[in-house]
């Protein structure tokens, strides 16, 4: 019975952590989001629902920062999805255990949005920037990473 009631207590947590929406982010407000996380070291994760590669590590990338974020790490997702498939990006981010906040890509000017990020980053998904507890980006990852290699540098700047 305690158990059942545990687990019955954890689902519910979980469930009350579920996004409900996402929050829009564009080229002025993607610096301020990062900076308001100064003093942690954040992870920002660009991905999007179409995205086979960014669907298979978004669980993994969750259990990292479960794991993690007591020690200081911050997880930003970004979602590159279109408007009109928000709730599917949430159902997604439900499912894999990623809480508010959320954020939904919507750049004013895209090239604009993803040079402010990395001149080098050509907006492909999934990306991964890396920022210390000053707020400096420290390294980049564009496509599949490795994710012990990111837990490492993760490790470096806790």
């Amino acid at each position: 019975m305690k158990i059942l009631l545990a687990l019955t207590v954890s689902f519910t947590l979980l469930q009350a952590a579920a996004p409900t929406k996402l929050i829009k982010v564009d080229e002025l407000a993607y610096p301020k989001t990062v900076a308001l996380k100064k003093g942690k070291v954040v992870l920002v994760n660009f991905w999007a629902t179409w995205c086979e590669p960014c669907r298979k590590e978004m669980p993994e990338l969750s259990k990292m920062y479960n794991a993690l974020k007591a020690k200081g790490l911050e997880l930003i997702t970004i979602s590159a999805d279109e408007p009109e498939d928000e709730k599917a990006a949430i159902a997604f981010l439900a499912k894999a255990g990623i809480g508010d906040p959320a954020y939904l890509k919507q750049a004013k000017n895209d090239d604009k949005f993803i040079n402010g990020i990395d001149a080098k980053w050509s907006g492909a998904l999934p990306a991964l920037i890396l920022y210390d507890k000053t707020g400096k980006k420290v390294k980049v990852w564009i496509g599949e990473t490795d994710l012990k290699q990111l837990e490492a540098e993760i490790r470096k700047l806790l």
